[in-house]
């Protein structure tokens, strides 16, 4: 492993049935994370200083998973240069309003979304970035999708055979 761990930050502990799948991606991977949870709006100087302070502190990737008016990720984005992932959560609107929120940033401060409530994605996502300077992480990455695809065969196979 790089070394590199996984910030893994939501707005409320309403959130965390939704998040722990993300992290039970990461422990399958063996990829070492940290939970906090921080608002955008309720405590915005501590997300900022967590955020400026993330890359020093080891972290190579921010998952950050919000509801509502979901500006989580965008604030972390904004105060660092990691790759911060967002994860809308449903709660109004069916998530939309999350999505929208999370997805609809302004030049220059890209906020990778997944889905909603799509934690899964977001956790695959953060290790394929980690991925990127670690074969041995890169190598279970392949070795599950070869996995999926033999899965797929089988089912298909049961259907037709």
């Amino acid at each position: 492993m790089n070394g590199k761990k996984v910030a893994v930050i939501m707005g409320s502990d309403s959130d965390l049935p939704i998040v722990e799948k993300a992290t039970g991606i990461l422990k399958e991977y063996g990829v070492p994370y940290e939970m906090r949870i921080m608002s955008a709006h309720r405590c915005p100087a501590k997300v900022a200083e967590f955020s400026k302070n993330a890359a020093e502190n080891g972290f190579g990737v921010i998952i950050a998973a919000a509801g509502m008016a979901a500006h989580l990720a965008g604030a972390i984005a904004a105060n660092t240069t990691l790759p911060v992932i967002g994860i809308p959560i449903k709660s109004t609107l069916e998530g939309m309003d999350a999505l929208l929120a999370t997805v609809q940033m302004p030049s220059g401060i890209p906020v990778a979304t997944v889905g909603i409530n799509n934690s899964k994605n977001a956790a695959l996502l953060a290790v394929q970035i980690l991925a990127l300077s670690d074969e041995a992480l890169a190598a279970k990455l392949k070795e599950e999708r070869v996995k999926m695809e033999q899965e797929v065969a089988q089912k298909d196979a049961k259907l037709n055979g």
